[in-house]
């Protein structure tokens, strides 16, 4: 692995912990959209959309 992509494996986990937090709800639901959009497109390989839809669901979940 790339050094970005272990960057991006750990946010990956980060996100996926910090939505396992949160409480049910509008917000939680958000995320999970931009998390399962973020799975995508890193099976895709495809970095830059994966960290964005990882940056969204940080946003929405805040």
């Amino acid at each position: 692995m790339t050094p970005e992509q272990n960057k991006t494996a750990e946010k990956m986990k980060s996100v996926q912990a910090a939505w396992d937090k949160a409480p049910s709800g509008p917000k939680k639901d958000a995320a999970l959209k931009h998390y399962q959009a973020a799975e995508k497109a890193n099976t895709a390989k495809n970095d830059a959309e994966t960290n964005k839809e990882l940056d969204a669901a940080t946003h929405a979940l805040a």
